[in-house]
């Protein structure tokens, strides 16, 4: 039975739908059969998914994708489970009923936050989802200067009692927007650039919580 990861942020912009990307193509490319669910209705991901399609020999993406809307996700999952062993889901920045859908079907809930005060406050709601449905939750800082204060304050005041802060930091760089753009994902892009490592550490973590690399 596959584990199942949602991406989600009730801000718009926080970066959900290229972590879900890039992490996507890291553990395909690790050998792991992942399926990918685009549940927000911008459909971002699914654009991205048919630009790979394209830009691609054969048209082999590397992985399952599709595009639901929230009330169909538990139909889906109970098959795609079965067949593999992640599930990304990109999750709705802000109808709460198809994110909790989401969420309530999720393993781990991953959650991007940038370092300002919108950020900040956009994601307490996202982690009080995440508690309603008893979902583990992950913070990932993204975009940031991981040795500034700020950095430093936001993962304090956001990962108390239940809530884990990644150790891994996601700067911001270039890298992660232009390698999308030719449908790839970072570690396909840059294999040796600082971007791929960030995400080859975040995927590590991920996979040590969820016991995914025992399997």
């Amino acid at each position: 039975m596959a584990f199942v990861i949602t991406f989600a942020q009730r801000k718009g912009g926080g970066g959900k739908t290229t972590l879900a990307a890039h992490l996507a193509t890291a553990w395909a490319a690790l050998g792991r059969r992942v399926a990918v669910i685009d549940v927000d209705p911008q459909h971002s991901l699914t654009q991205w998914v048919e630009l790979r399609r394209t830009s691609r020999e054969g048209g082999d993406i590397g992985f399952t994708a599709m595009a639901v809307s929230g009330w169909k996700l538990g139909l889906e999952l109970d098959r795609l489970r079965r067949d593999h062993d992640i599930v990304v889901i990109d999750s709705p920045p802000h109808a709460d009923m198809d994110a909790r859908v989401a969420i309530r079907a999720s393993d781990l809930v991953v959650i991007p936050v940038q370092p300002s005060p919108l950020d900040v406050w956009a994601t307490r709601a996202t982690l009080d989802l995440a508690r309603a449905e008893n979902r583990r939750a992950l913070l990932v800082l993204n975009r940031v200067a991981p040795r500034t204060r700020l950095t430093q304050e936001i993962a304090a005041s956001l990962g108390q009692g239940d809530i884990r802060v990644a150790q891994t930091t996601l700067a911001n760089r270039t890298a992660y927007a232009a390698s999308l753009a030719v449908g790839a994902g970072v570690g396909e892009f840059e294999p040796s650039g600082a971007a791929a490592g960030e995400i080859a550490h975040l995927l590590a973590e991920i996979d040590d919580i969820l016991g995914a690399g025992q399997r």
